[in-house]
């Protein structure tokens, strides 16, 4: 009579039909792959947006992420899903340079002008008008505009004697100057962007990210 092999009691029966090398397989580490890759996609689509503009390929955004595409469609199902996560993550830090303690006026506009600098996309942003009438693009990029100019206007003068005070100014100001954001490399952009600044006599303080 043959011996019947004795099953490994120590293991589940399942696992004794895996090959050796499933076993040894790596966790899916499921939700926090999902967050690191969410947060790659949006680091990487702002700096493919920076250096190609809004109609940069999404598979270009993949692969700086080092991601798949299929990867990009399940956190992004469409560019305007892409784009709004980069403009809202670059409002975010405005908001936050405005809330930080001892901010100023030109503390945040220095922050502004930092992503007016880095992001085409955050200038079409500003310059949302009735152009684009994609479902819902243009009323979230209105209603992040609106939250942009909330931050800055928390940090003008109480009493009115700002140059950039009156209802139009503060949005007009910024308008024009992320218009004379141009050229080949951040540093012109940048030494651009202060010198219409300069032209409509308004101080800005350090151009840099929010430090949080």
């Amino acid at each position: 009579m043959t011996q019947q092999p004795v099953p490994d009691q120590r293991r589940p029966a399942s696992d004794q039909r895996r090959p050796v090398n499933e076993e040894r397989r790596p966790a899916n580490h499921g939700p926090k792959a999902a967050a690191r890759n969410r947060a790659a996609l949006v680091v990487a689509a702002r700096e493919i947006y920076a250096e190609q503009g809004l109609d940069a390929p999404l598979s270009a955004i993949a692969r700086r992420a080092g991601v798949g595409q299929g990867v990009l469609y399940r956190h992004f199902p469409d560019r305007a899903a892409v784009t709004s996560a980069v403009l809202e993550e670059n409002v975010r830090e405005v908001e936050q340079a405005a809330a930080a303690e001892g901010a100023s006026f030109a503390g945040v506009l220095g922050v502004l002008t930092w992503h007016l600098k880095e992001s085409a996309a955050f200038i079409g942003l500003l310059h949302a008008d009735g152009s684009d009438r994609r479902s819902g693009v243009r009323a979230h990029a209105l209603a992040l505009s609106r939250r942009v100019e909330g931050a800055l206007r928390a940090h003008l003068p109480g009493d009115g004697g700002h140059r950039l005070a009156a209802a139009d100014d503060l949005m007009l100001a910024v308008a024009m100057v992320s218009g004379a954001v141009t050229g080949p490399s951040r540093e012109e952009r940048e030494r651009r962007a202060l010198a219409a600044w300069r032209l409509l006599g308004v101080e800005v303080g350090p151009v840099r990210p929010f430090p949080g």
